[in-house]
């Protein structure tokens, strides 16, 4: 399987399999299409016939240069590659999986009332809560029995806003550090916040002890309030500007991202990233809102246009701002050609249910944050552990082989497949997918190729 597109003046070839990324001229990127629609075995047998759509295009000459080019890379496995992992999947949903990560919902409750919240300003279908220090250490202590000969755990602490529950999180905190000591173990703590109740005290400490902070802005003041507003509708852009700059900086502009959603009231969001940008900011991340049709802010396939034409225009700015001296990161144009995650990790994604789990103020154990307060999806607890076991299974066999639209889906070993709580909400199949995130994410892909090979 192969991939090909035209970007920016650069034309691209992927190969699907092999992860090989081959920048071309014309000849051979028509070359390798026409190739592609006949299919290879067939080119190689009689490479004039098949490429003689292109013979009034190019001479016979530069034809079977391109020729000689493709089936050098063919040999060489880089091209037209046969697929080494289809074998694995039933491999990875039966091996014995740890527990790696929680995702703490410290807080379900918020001071704000953002209009998109999937969380339902932190209720999460039930009540307010806050998770008390002794559910939290035994969420802790859950996760540590679970993680096997695993050293390395995460843990994010979550909500609604985390930081209105303040002294549980330094609470916390300092438990795992002795549980690190106790069981040669190593957290790794990060939180999200929409910045608030950020003061100096707590961002001094946020520095100190965590590995990662994310912080929630919109983008535009006029974007961010009217998304973003406090419980008395006034917005809160004013109140978190200065707090977040003030955090990047004493992070020294890393492990960081300001994090923002976009919606359709905002589809010239590469102007949010950019603002974003001017002010300072270098690790940024605005994400398409998930959002049912009803409401008036969700994205349809009628915007696919407007948003592939700003991904676009904002990865052109990005190599511009790069060449002058004054680059900055965005998240969904990161990519490592090199490496990049292991292949079980492009085969299943993020682990959601059985590596990965989220707990509910009670204690309660969950597939992700985004399950939390859906009964048919409680697995558990920290004290009981998982009880649910067919639910284990459930999201252990979810890989890119399970899922029908992704078998011919050139970006599959890059999204892993997609998020299974899009799948459920939009599908209601864990081994479906949500079609408009499918989209976004394949020109999102194509942006950061094109990326990587103006700076190869």
């Amino acid at each position: 399987m192969i991939h090909q597109f035209k970007q920016n003046g650069v034309n691209v070839v992927l190969d699907v399999y092999s992860g090989a990324v081959h920048t071309v001229d014309d000849v051979v990127y028509d070359v390798v299409s026409e190739i592609d629609r006949v299919g290879w075995e067939v080119a190689k047998k009689d490479s004039f016939a098949c490429l003689s759509s292109l013979d009034n295009t190019y001479s016979r000459q530069d034809i079977q240069e391109a020729m000689d080019d493709v089936t050098e890379l063919v040999e060489e496995g880089m091209l037209f590659s046969s697929d080494p992992y289809v074998d694995m999947a039933p491999a990875i949903g039966n091996k014995e999986t740890v527990v790696k990560a929680l995702c703490l919902h410290v807080a379900h409750d918020c001071n704000l009332k953002c209009r998109y919240c999937f969380a339902e300003e932190g209720e999460y279908h039930g009540k307010r809560a806050l998770m008390s220090a002794e559910v939290g250490r035994q969420a802790l202590e859950f996760l540590v029995a679970n993680s096997g000969k695993r050293r390395n755990l995460e843990v994010d602490f979550f909500g609604g806003e985390p930081l209105m529950n303040w002294d549980v999180v330094r609470e916390l905190v300092a438990y795992g550090r002795e549980l690190e000591q106790s069981h040669h173990k190593k957290f790794r703590f990060t939180l999200t916040t929409n910045g608030i109740l950020l003061n100096d005290e707590i961002m001094d400490y946020l520095n100190a002890n965590m590995d990662n902070v994310v912080l929630s802005i919109d983008g535009r003041q006029e974007v961010h309030d009217r998304m973003r507003p406090t419980p008395n509708g006034k917005g809160s852009y004013d109140l978190i500007l200065d707090k977040f700059k003030r955090m990047a900086e004493l992070r020294g502009q890393t492990r960081y991202y300001v994090r923002g959603t976009f919606t359709r009231e905002n589809l010239d969001f590469a102007k949010d990233v950019l603002h974003l940008a001017d002010e300072g900011f270098q690790q940024i991340s605005i994400e398409p809102v998930v959002a049912g049709d009803k409401e008036t802010y969700a994205l349809r396939e009628e915007d696919l246009p407007k948003l592939e034409e700003q991904y676009e225009l904002l990865a052109r700015e990005m190599l511009a701002r790069e060449a002058r001296g004054d680059g900055f990161t965005f998240f969904h144009f990161m990519m490592d050609l090199s490496q990049g995650p292991c292949i079980v990790k492009r085969l299943s994604g993020c682990g959601s249910g059985c590596e990965y789990l989220a707990v509910h103020p009670s204690g309660d154990l969950y597939p992700c944050h985004q399950f939390v307060g859906q009964e048919e999806f409680r697995m558990g607890s920290v004290l009981e552990g998982v009880t649910r076991r067919d639910l284990l299974d459930r999201f252990k066999g979810v890989n890119v082989y399970s899922k029908p639209g992704c078998q011919d889906c050139w970006a599959k070993f890059y999204c892993s497949g997609g998020c299974a709580a899009n799948a459920w909400q939009f599908a209601h199949d864990l081994h479906g997918n949500y079609e408009l995130s499918c989209h976004l994410e394949r020109k999102r892909l194509e942006c950061a190729l094109m990326m990587q090979c103006y700076r190869a």
